[in-house]
């Protein structure tokens, strides 16, 4: 599907944003990047400034994830249980890593650059990283085996959501995943912290 000059403004600086940061791109290099002549002034017959650009675009990958999340959690109300439940956690642990890999260059902003947008980092937060520690939260929620454990289930969301987050982060900046635990790796373990969780059986008195 073509882009339209808007979209590829806000896609590609988006992505010199993520590479170089968000001062040291300009607006003639975001307009030569989308395919406008750079220092004609073609950005500003879709936005007003550089802000608006960066702002459109928070705004929109946010809009998008809510959007996402808000489907994913309509699939949660018909548990499928004919799999097992590590396979279930293991499926979980992947669909996150995939929607942060797929927002790695929104992410890569949001932390090196948007702390001197206060506006713009509660858009993301509410947006795109609550929702995804929601959508963990009501995951588990839904699942049997879970059924009537007493616990911080948003913290614990924001505990097992904060090291998928993290895992993504870390490997686009350093260049290597995280203790160099390659992907299945990650996932194991996610998985094996996760099963923590889950009730024991009561302990039956010995007669």
């Amino acid at each position: 599907m073509t882009r339209s000059t808007r979209e590829r403004i806000i896609d590609e600086s988006l992505r010199l944003f993520a590479e170089r940061g968000y001062a040291a791109t300009s607006v003639a290099e975001i307009e030569a990047a989308s395919g406008l002549s750079p220092g004609a002034g073609g950005l500003y017959r879709h936005f007003k400034s550089k802000y608006e650009v960066l702002a459109a675009a928070m705004n929109e990958h946010a809009a998008r994830t809510r959007v996402q999340i808000a489907e994913t959690l309509a699939e949660f109300g018909v548990v499928d249980t004919s799999s097992g439940i590590e396979e279930r956690l293991a499926h979980l642990c992947r669909a996150g890593l995939a929607k942060v890999s797929e927002e790695r260059e929104l992410t890569r902003v949001f932390f090196r650059d948007l702390s001197q947008f206060p506006e713009l980092v509660a858009t993301v937060r509410e947006g795109l990283l609550q929702p995804m520690f929601d959508a963990i939260t009501t995951w588990f929620h839904a699942q049997p085996e879970y059924a009537g454990v007493e616990a911080d289930w948003h913290a614990i969301g924001a505990v097992l959501g904060g090291a998928v987050v993290h895992y993504r982060l870390f490997q686009e900046t350093v260049g290597e995943p995280p203790g160099r635990a390659e992907r299945d790796r990650f996932v194991s373990a996610w998985v094996r912290l996760a099963l923590g969780l889950l009730p024991h059986p009561a302990v039956q008195p010995v007669v």
